[in-house]
């Protein structure tokens, strides 16, 4: 990450050999393969405006709980190291670190904030491997990027070696400052969007800001469309996940006992393949970000809900992507209102492409679903919005 125009090429193909290994383990539970790593962020670039006004409130469903601390630790921070900045909240670390790590996948994350294994790009050496055709000679002997013999992108938000020299921060105070930290790759990622006092509440001055962690128009784009879609997530904060079986009020028939049965999973753990027609079951290795459900007895997204209709006699695929082609599609367009209780809800890449679905829920009604998460969580109500890139649903009830 730098201002450098000529890392445009290297570092575009940079991010997407990082994630293009989790895309290919996307085939299987709750999510759906994109047909090539590099077609993501196209299918991002949607938007190219996004909304301020949020700082550290807030959630998303698909953040690890340690990422989203260290993004909100940055902004905590922020007022110390760039008095003039105005404007910096979170999504907008979120949607950087999405796009460059997709949030550290795969990593394990210390409470101190250390990532293991660290997080490496290509060797920019000109070689082609990962889509790099120039030259970056060694700027940090080794020291942050494990190798003398050129240069690589570092840590979740993939610093250049020579950028993090100069805005590296020591976001968990310990004295050190580490790209493979979450808090201090988070804090120096907020110093360098700041520079020396933007308002990054304005979509020109945030615009500009994400340019120059890469001169790409097509990164802008990316990465505030998910700065936007965390941004409604956030929004969300104060009616997260309950407890108890939820009201079903007026809900009869099929609809009631699809939602009757997802209800009384609340509180099961999520589980990389789990569930079946059947219910509960040990899942499979790995979740995109690194989890296994192989010692988990419980649901993924689509895994609780093939069991919940099948309860009501009605058989579901397996994966998220596959359940939006069964009944009557609800376009993204149609908005949330169009939702009723006991509908599929889903999430995609890229709303509007069902082959970018992700993820799916059973919608419970009152802007609620019921919903298997992440790994690390457990069968819950959300709002819809606490995960990124609704896409719609689907009833079959």
């Amino acid at each position: 990450m730098n201002s450098r125009r000529s890392q445009r090429r290297s570092r575009r193909f940079l991010k997407w050999g990082l994630v293009s290994g989790l895309l290919l383990a996307l085939t299987v539970s709750c999510m759906a393969p994109l047909s090539g790593a590099a077609d993501k962020l196209s299918l991002l670039s949607q938007q190219d405006n996004t909304d301020a006004g949020l700082a550290e409130a807030g959630s998303s469903a698909d953040i690890p709980p340690r990422m989203l601390k260290a993004y909100k630790n940055a902004v905590h921070l922020i007022g110390s190291k760039v008095p003039k900045c105005r404007g910096m909240r979170w999504p907008v670390l979120a949607g950087i670190a999405k796009v460059e790590s997709h949030h550290a996948a795969g990593r394990s994350i210390a409470s101190n904030g250390d990532i293991r294994p660290k997080i490496y790009g290509v060797l920019l050496n000109g070689s082609g491997a990962g889509g790099n055709t120039s030259v970056f000679n060694d700027t940090d002997h080794g020291k942050w990027d494990a190798t003398a013999t050129g240069e690589r992108a570092v840590g979740p938000f993939q610093f250049m070696p020579g950028t993090w020299e100069t805005a590296g921060q020591d976001g968990n105070k310990d004295g050190e400052r580490d790209p493979h930290n979450a808090d201090d790759a988070a804090l120096g990622a907020a110093v360098y969007l700041c520079g020396k006092g933007r308002n990054l509440a304005a979509a020109t001055q945030l615009r500009a800001a994400i340019f120059q962690y890469n001169h790409s128009n097509e990164y802008v784009a990316g990465v505030t469309s998910w700065i936007r879609q965390y941004s409604a997530a956030a929004g969300t904060t104060g009616s997260r996940s309950g407890s108890g079986r939820g009201s079903l009020k007026g809900v009869t028939g099929t609809a009631r006992t699809v939602l009757e049965a997802a209800l009384s999973q609340q509180g099961e753990p999520y589980s990389w393949g789990g569930g079946n027609a059947s219910g509960k079951s040990t899942g499979s290795c790995c979740s995109p970000s690194g989890k296994s459900g192989a010692g988990i007895n419980g649901f993924d997204c689509s895994g609780l809900t093939t069991y919940a209709f099948a309860r009501a006699g009605i058989r579901l695929p397996r994966t998220a992507a596959a359940q939006a082609g069964q009944g009557r599609r609800i376009p993204a367009s149609a908005g949330q209102g169009a939702l009723q209780p006991g509908d599929l809800v889903f999430f995609g890449y890229a709303p509007g492409r069902d082959s970018t679905i992700y993820h799916v829920g059973i919608y419970l009604g009152g802007g609620q679903m019921i919903n298997a998460a992440r790994p690390g969580t457990l069968v819950r109500k959300d709002p819809v919005d606490a995960m990124p890139g609704f896409a719609g649903g689907a009833r079959l009830v």
